[in-house]
């Protein structure tokens, strides 16, 4: 059973900084994408950035030049550095991962981050 345990949401002023982390388990051969999601009240879920193969990196165009993910293979754990945060960053933030082998994957619980202005 997979699982990912998301921690580092809170309120923080535009123009700070907030880092998420995801850690996963559960996968049996390799977890080929990580990424967040985030779902602002009242929208739809959206992608935020991806990590594919630990090399092949995305990102939305609304948080590029601000936002970096980044990987620990060994610990399964995958990260979002959001910088210059803006009020409508506002959100609770999703963690996703997947593994292509076997085809598992799972979200985390969410977590919130609340950028005021």
């Amino acid at each position: 059973q997979v699982q990912l345990v998301e921690s580092g949401g809170g309120l923080v002023q535009a123009g700070g900084s907030l880092r998420l982390s995801c850690a996963a388990s559960g996968f049996i051969s390799g977890i080929n994408v990580m990424g967040w999601y985030r779902q602002a009240p009242g929208k739809q879920r959206e992608l935020v950035a991806t990590i594919v193969s630990g090399t092949s990196i995305s990102y939305a165009e609304f948080v590029k030049g601000r936002f970096i993910i980044s990987r620990d293979n060994a610990k399964n754990t995958v990260y979002l550095q959001m910088d210059n945060l803006k009020p409508e960053d506002t959100a609770v933030y999703y963690c996703y991962a997947k593994e292509s082998y076997t085809g598992a994957n799972g979200w985390g619980q969410g977590t919130q981050v609340t950028v005021s202005s």
